[in-house]
């Protein structure tokens, strides 16, 4: 839901990059989760500043405590976000270790991350063999994706691969 990218001023004040279509609802998440799913942080305020979100974090009481948590994800439980309504839209969570496949039906490996660096999410796929990739996660890209039968139709464009 959140990464902890730097602090700010001195009394423990965090900068976040919040991953939502409401960034500001993430307080209502509380207790967020560490990487191994242990509630841990609990959100005391939560403001816009800019591109990013500054926030307090209950116990966190000056600069020194913040930079601990440089670098820091928070997470949200799968079981306490909503129910999503749109077809079309996915939580991340639920389309890594999808299975890729081409339109032929051909295994090309699997979705091992979901990223944004500010210009769409991107799927890393894993393939069989060789180094993982970056497919752009668009309609044209994706045409389909089954999360019952677990697996994600992709198009590869011409030169992705070369």
């Amino acid at each position: 839901m959140a990464e902890i990218v730097g602090v700010h001023g001195v009394r423990g004040a965090l900068k976040m990059k919040v991953f939502s279509s409401d960034p500001e609802r993430l307080a209502d998440y509380a207790p967020l989760c560490d990487a191994s799913g242990h509630p841990a942080f609990t959100l005391t305020s939560l403001q816009p500043h800019g591109t990013i979100f500054l926030a307090t974090l209950e116990g966190v009481e000056d600069r020194t405590a913040a930079e601990k948590l440089r670098g820091t994800k928070l997470y949200v439980p799968r079981e306490r976000l909503p129910d999503i309504e749109d077809e079309q839209t996915y939580y991340h969570i639920d389309l890594i270790g999808l299975g890729v496949k081409d339109e032929q039906g051909e295994d090309l490996g699997k979705i091992i991350n979901v990223v944004n660096f500010g210009g769409g999410d991107l799927l890393e796929i894993k393939p069989p063999k060789g180094a993982s990739y970056y497919l752009p996660f668009t309609k044209a890209n994706v045409p389909h994706v089954d999360l019952g039968q677990k697996e994600a139709t992709v198009i590869i464009p011409p030169g992705l691969l070369d």
